[in-house]
């Protein structure tokens, strides 16, 4: 039976991914003093337990923090196997989580809420190095943390290192401020003239065919692939776990919709990212021309 180590910055989803574990049949502690660990990993390795064991640490457990790396290294003289999920979030995603929760940082003391997290990143950053798998909550959904959690722990289909989220947006609305990379396909075949496919969206198969007919799409689909293809092994290797990919026109409707879906279907099959599409503006109400 396997060891899933739950570990990373305080308001990045440890709890929930906990609970997600145990819906998936695993034996969870939280929490649990750094000390017990080789004896917790000793009486649930031959358990009845057949999907494995998971147990939280992470900054709460103070000065025996440091501890850790010596138990770890324990554990692997004895032959235990183990897998360490770190799951972590940018600054601004943790700040606003611990305002919403109201709840102060373990950290924090006198300080700021923001000298908290950046002390908890220099604590955690041993086992951030050492993680098999490191997922950036920032801009996933607890559905999506769960299905890649079901990947990983239950399916056994490979471990996601990049997480890229393809983005439509309308640019009459405003730049998505968490985009890396943004594009814009105005110059592609506006479906909003025609009075027939006005009121649907690029996810429509006529609207799609409309965008994609005079072939400069499917050409400039190719060359993104291509681009994209040859950033994510450069993205990866600087350690960056998400990628937001902004596709925009006028309303956000029709051509970076169909756009957005063209572009996810052709990265759905690269191996080590996982991919979802979201349409940011695809049923706003206004449209102007």
């Amino acid at each position: 039976m396997k060891l899933v180590i739950v570990t990373g910055m305080s308001g990045a989803g440890k709890t929930v991914a906990l609970k997600m574990l145990e819906d998936f049949g695993y034996y969870c502690v939280d929490n649990l003093p750094v000390q017990l660990i080789p004896k917790f990993a000793e009486l649930t390795l031959n358990s009845e337990y057949t999907s494995g064991a998971a147990l939280g640490t992470d900054i709460r457990s103070g000065g025996k923090l440091n501890d850790l790396k010596d138990v770890l290294a324990g554990l692997q003289n004895e032959k235990i196997e183990y897998e360490i999920l770190y799951l972590d979030a940018d600054d601004e995603t943790l700040v606003k989580r611990y305002k919403s929760s109201r709840r102060a940082h373990p950290l924090s003391g006198n300080g700021s809420l923001e000298d908290g997290i950046r002390e908890e990143r220099k604590q955690l950053s041993f086992l951030r190095k050492q993680a098999d798998y490191l997922i950036d909550t920032g801009g996933l959904l607890t559905k999506d943390l769960k299905k890649e959690l079901a990947k990983i722990f239950v399916n056994r289909e490979g471990y996601r290192n990049l997480f890229i989220t393809v983005l439509s947006f309308g640019f009459m609305y405003g730049l998505p401020a968490e985009a890396d990379l943004i594009f814009d396909v105005r110059f592609l075949p506006n479906p909003f003239y025609e009075e027939s496919l006005r009121t649907k969206t690029g996810e429509a198969k006529e609207v799609s065919d409309y965008v994609f007919s005079n072939g400069a799409g499917d050409q400039f689909l190719t060359k993104l692939t291509d681009m994209i293809l040859f950033l994510i092994p450069h993205y990866i290797a600087e350690g960056k776990t998400k990628l937001v990919i902004g596709i925009g026109c006028t309303g956000g409707q029709h051509r970076s919709v169909a756009v957005a879906c063209e572009l996810s279907k052709r990265l759905e099959n690269i191996k080590d990212i996982g991919v979802k599409t979201e349409h940011r503006d695809a049923d706003r109400n206004r449209r102007t021309v």
